[in-house]
């Protein structure tokens, strides 16, 4: 064996440890930042309005969040499914919420690099130790976000083999929370029709069940709240979508205008132009980074995409680094690129200096900057795109 491999392994020897301070050291930090679990606490205040359905949408937590009170905007399913968490005090269940998110986060992570073929559950839980302190990883376990357990849930999906279980879990976190259901698209990429039929159904169960439960408020949801954003500071910096980049560059509320209709036009080709190149060639469709195109392409286009919806750059990061593609010209650029962007936190500083939640215009300079996870995401398209061509030309991927 070699002396570098003999150093790998004694690193690696410590990583339960490492693994251990690192999220002992996180739980700290974010029991002690504000806002707390709030996320977390709107959860569960919507899972104690089943008893109450008619209260479901009207209420908005404001205690922790007197700028911006935070009403319950999720399908009607999510409160059944978080109902259960309200039988215990408030402060365990969201501890208990988060460490079950620290272990979603190792899963990713573990998931990730058995899709690319390398990793060991050591090397995972380096990886994970690194990972968490993310800006959409550590935000996300701050706030008690549900979207690191979808993620996990939509990874496993497209990892399966099993028709059955991908479309369930699918088309349960579509229930949760609408943004999974871009998954349908990847599904329907790769002719996986029963996966995609399949999440539709256990979605619209999800829809009659939630029925049963809190009758119109279905039909509430879905008519009222659902395209409704005013609730939310659509120009914050956090909001890393084209429609929140575009805004700010503006000056208002671009909507639904031309200029983000295009953008979304130009990033569909892009993405279109990077799922061709990733099944390029005479070897099988990378999995992995096809699932990322289709997940980074929902990113951008949705109204709002808030920072701790960008979990996604963990399995990006490793696809990046230890993927496939790895030795191509700019794999590690991108990869390490990404990890220092968010390791930063550009975002969250831009919002730092905003004087206002509410406020759309801002400095030329600051609302260019809030450009940053998208640039980021049309980089990295263009890359795939470009670099699959290249080696289709030169003879093939390795």
């Amino acid at each position: 064996m070699s002396d570098t491999h003999t150093r790998v392994d004694r690193h690696q020897l410590f990583a339960p440890v490492v693994l251990a301070v690192s999220v002992a050291v996180l739980l700290g930090a974010t029991m002690s930042s504000q806002p707390y679990l709030v996320d977390f606490r709107v959860y569960m205040l919507g899972g104690a309005a089943l008893s109450h359905p008619e209260t479901l949408y009207s209420f908005a937590y404001s205690a922790q969040s007197p700028d911006q009170p935070l009403p319950f905007v999720y399908p009607p399913f999510a409160a059944v499914v978080f109902w259960p968490l309200t039988v215990l005090p408030v402060e365990v269940a969201g501890l208990l919420w988060q460490l079950a998110m620290l272990v979603a986060v190792y899963a990713i992570v573990w998931i990730s690099q058995r899709m690319v073929g390398v990793g060991s559950h050591r090397s995972a839980m380096l990886w994970t130790a690194g990972v968490v302190w993310l800006e959409p990883v550590r935000i996300a376990v701050q706030l008690g976000q549900v979207g690191v357990f979808l993620t996990l849930a939509v990874l496993y999906a497209v990892y399966t083999n099993r028709w059955w279980l991908s479309g369930l879990l699918v088309g349960l976190a579509a229930g949760v929370k609408l943004t999974p259901a871009i998954t349908g698209l990847y599904f329907l990429g790769v002719r996986r029709w029963s996966a995609a039929a399949f999440s539709a159904v256990v979605f619209f169960a999800t829809v009659a069940l939630s029925f049963l439960v809190v009758g119109d408020q279905v039909v509430h949801y879905f008519t009222q709240v659902m395209g409704d954003t005013s609730v939310n500071p659509i120009g914050i910096a956090i909001n890393q979508s084209w429609r929140g980049a575009i805004s700010r560059i503006l000056g208002h509320d671009a909507g639904e205008g031309t200029l983000v209709l295009g953008a979304i036009a130009a990033t569909a080709v892009l993405a279109l132009l990077a799922w061709r190149a990733l099944g390029a060639g005479s070897g099988p469709r990378d999995q992995l980074g096809s699932a990322l195109v289709v997940q980074l392409f929902g990113l951008l286009i949705s109204p709002i995409s808030w920072i701790h919806h960008w979990v996604w750059v963990v399995p990006l990061a490793i696809w990046l680094l230890r993927g496939p593609w790895h030795d191509h010209p700019g794999a590690r650029i991108l990869g390490w690129g990404w990890l220092l962007v968010t390791f930063l936190g550009v975002p969250s500083m831009l919002a730092s200096a905003e004087p206002s939640l509410w406020q759309i215009s801002r400095p030329w300079y600051l609302a260019w900057a809030g450009l940053v996870y998208v640039v980021a995401t049309l980089v990295t398209l263009v890359w795939i795109a470009v670099t699959g061509r290249r080696a289709t030309a030169a003879g093939g991927i390795r």
